[in-house]
């Protein structure tokens, strides 16, 4: 008995068809869970805004247990924006600081908005920078740790340089990793980017603090 032989498939739509609804779906989840995990962020930044979390300083151990209580009992978006909280206070001490904080706002959406296109509609595949972050993302935090002990505001000024750069380049190649198919996972695509976002805002307001503030 001859085996039955199977024609060949040559040029069907159907796997790419496939796989283009895989990727739409991946960027679609991806998206939604970022844009929900940020609410938890925004309502956690509005209570650390009206918190005196001087005790932090006074009493590291007491700190310490503090954030597990938070990070475990109200989630880890919550928790972040709670993390906001000093930050906010001092620019919003500043007389133009509701302005600051909305142009941070309105740039971290912009640099969001122009590297997701460009992430999108570009031919070329750049899920080749990924050991490229890696390496920058060590150096920056080794810079964070050193200049900890040298208290040093000109690298302070460049660290905080370097995470607008960085994260910038993450949200370019995570979302471009998710088009080309090199995520599927969109829960780790969201958190990714949501660090990165999170990492944009935060020093765009520093440096508008520091560059922009006014007290009169």
């Amino acid at each position: 008995m001859q085996p039955e032989l199977q024609p060949i498939r040559t040029g069907s739509s159907l796997p790419t068809q496939d796989y283009a609804v895989q990727q739409h779906r991946v960027l679609r989840n991806t998206y939604w869970l970022l844009a929900l995990s940020l609410i938890p962020t925004v309502i956690g930044a509005a209570i650390g805004t009206n918190l005196d979390l001087g005790f932090m300083r006074a009493s590291p151990m007491l700190s310490f247990f503090a954030i597990l209580a938070i990070f475990y009992g109200l989630g880890f978006t919550l928790f972040m924006g709670l993390l906001l909280g000093p930050l906010f206070q001092r620019v919003l001490g500043f007389a133009n600081g509701i302005q600051l904080v909305m142009l941070a706002f309105g740039g971290t959406a912009a640099v969001f908005a122009v590297m997701a296109g460009i992430a999108t509609t570009t031919k070329r595949n750049l899920t080749g920078m990924a050991n490229f972050l890696a390496v920058g993302g060590v150096v920056i935090m080794l810079a964070v740790v050193a200049n900890v002990f040298f208290q040093n505001m000109t690298a302070y000024l460049v660290i905080v340089a370097g995470f607008v750069l960085f994260s910038s380049l993450v949200i370019l190649w995570q979302v471009n990793n998710i088009v080309r198919g090199g995520e599927t996972n969109y829960v780790s695509a969201t958190l990714t980017l949501y660090v990165a976002i999170y990492n944009l805002f935060s020093s765009l307001l520093q440096l508008l603090g520091i560059f922009g503030g006014s007290r009169d």
